[in-house]
């Protein structure tokens, strides 16, 4: 059986190309398949058509088309917009992309005006319009959903300013920190992904469209008109770089792979803390499976999944990065691969983002676990130094003694908190009866009272504050 005869994607009967009249024999029916990008790329027909009735629009007001032709091209691309809306468009391999395959539907409507569509532009220059424009509609529904997280972060803040739970360095109990404090952090993470995503957005709303294959059009095109319609900022000043340069997606997945390792290590949190050993959260069941043998388990798949979805949005970085560093100017077929680690970033980010605004907000605290895991593990250790300080003692005296408080509340399974009096001053002569304000939990997080500090009073400020900040950051979407 031949190649032609074994490939499903292969029709029975393929229609001429638009590009045919250089050739003479038929392209390879496997080679046709393999070079074809329909299958993935269909999925930015709005924004194809959306760009071609911009440019027919320009062609009429320059003189370039005339009014009746743009007319019919504006009529067909809609009426074919609906068929592909509905399910109803037959997509074709052999057409090759999903812009081939519009301009054929068009021409099979309308007949020659629609032959007039490609004047004064290239598959080139319409491709990096269609994945810019593309691109940055996903960057508005990411940013909304980004938003909707911050915002549920903001509230579960304000349930938790002075709920106190240990802070962790190297995953050992450090210092004591209120909930609502972690949660701010999370939020601080979450919205510089926010900032990068903005930023990212700047440089993707220019127009590549007008560079045509790659020296621009000797047609007298008017680029602001297309500028304006298609509502970019401004158009690509060179028409080389235009048709040739994927740095905007690298841009993008780069940020994606930001926000899905800040995204990890949340949903490592949530993984850690929902385990029997340290019992802090539980999450709602709609976003936890259970075992196949073993009834007793709730598993945070969810969280977990995301965590694994970071090596797909590293992996599409390094994908695009490898791509483009070994392409001379200007536009080569290497770019067909451009898409689907874009579109894969997209789906990922987006789909992770949507899960966590979902979830997060409904975590249930569990306050006294919390506060428990606080009072183990020494978490006061750095206030009695910090108090040894103040009293004239020098720092690296101070941690020696605590040291030896820490040996001798191993030894006896002890807390400073919970030593007496006398035990703490045969540590130190300085240690007086006012050292227990500063080892009582609530007198180590008060005593954070600055701004970033982890002291409820602190926290609830943070809290007020972050709402402004939000929404002065990606305007555009509310």
């Amino acid at each position: 059986m031949t190649r032609s005869q074994s490939d499903p994607n292969t029709p029975s009967t393929a229609p001429t190309k638009l590009w045919g009249g250089r050739f003479e024999g038929n392209t390879d029916a496997f080679v046709e398949a393999f070079t074809a990008s329909v299958t993935f790329d269909q999925r930015m027909f709005r924004q194809d058509i959306r760009g071609s009735v911009a440019h027919a629009t320009m062609l009429m007001k320059v003189g370039v088309l005339s009014e009746v032709d743009h007319s019919a091209i504006v009529d067909g691309l809609a009426d074919i917009e609906q068929t592909i809306a509905a399910g109803e468009f037959e997509w074709s391999v052999s057409r090759e992309d999903v812009h081939m395959n519009i301009e054929a539907a068009l021409i099979d409507r309308i007949g020659d005006a629609g032959k007039r569509l490609h004047t004064g532009r290239s598959r080139n220059d319409q491709v990096a319009t269609d994945i810019r424009l593309y691109l940055r509609d996903a960057c508005d529904e990411i940013a909304a959903e980004q938003k909707r997280l911050l915002r549920g972060l903001i509230q579960l803040a304000g349930e938790h300013t002075d709920t106190i739970m240990p802070g962790f360095t190297h995953l050992q109990t450090a210092q004591p920190v209120t909930f609502g404090h972690h949660v701010m952090a999370w939020f601080e993470m979450l919205l510089r992904d926010l900032e990068r995503l903005q930023e990212v957005r700047t440089r993707v709303n220019r127009m590549p469209l007008g560079a045509a294959a790659l020296a621009g059009t000797s047609y007298p095109i008017d680029r602001s008109i297309t500028m304006e319609l298609l509502e970019f900022d401004a158009v690509a000043e060179n028409s080389l770089d235009a048709v040739s340069d994927r740095d905007f997606a690298i841009d993008f997945t780069a940020a994606t792979a930001i926000a899905l390792m800040h995204l990890s290590r949340i949903a490592e949190e949530m993984v850690l803390w929902m385990s029997a050993q340290f019992q802090f959260v539980d999450l709602p069941d709609a976003f936890c499976t259970g075992s196949s043998i073993m009834p007793q388990k709730k598993n945070p798949d969810v969280a977990e999944l995301v965590r694994g979805k970071t090596g797909r949005a590293n992996g599409n970085l390094i994908a695009l990065l490898t791509l483009m560093k070994g392409q001379p100017l200007t536009y080569n077929k290497d770019n067909q691969e451009d898409k689907e680690p874009l579109f894969d970033s997209i789906d990922t980010w987006l789909h992770s983002v949507r899960a966590f605004a979902d979830m997060l907000p409904a975590t249930q605290v569990n306050k006294d676990a919390m506060r428990a895991a606080a009072v183990q593990g020494f978490s006061t250790a750095t206030d009695l130094a910090d108090w040894l300080v103040k009293q004239g003692m020098p720092f690296r005296d101070a941690h020696e003694v605590v040291g030896k408080a820490v040996k001798h509340g191993v030894d006896n399974a002890l807390d400073l908190g919970d030593m007496s009096l006398e035990t703490l001053q045969s540590f130190s002569d300085k240690i007086d009866a006012s050292v227990f304000d500063v080892l009582s939990l609530e007198g180590s997080v008060n005593s954070r009272d600055h701004v970033g500090g982890t002291a409820p009073k602190q926290v609830a400020l943070a809290v007020q504050n972050a709402g402004p900040r939000v929404s002065a950051i990606y305007p555009i979407v509310p």
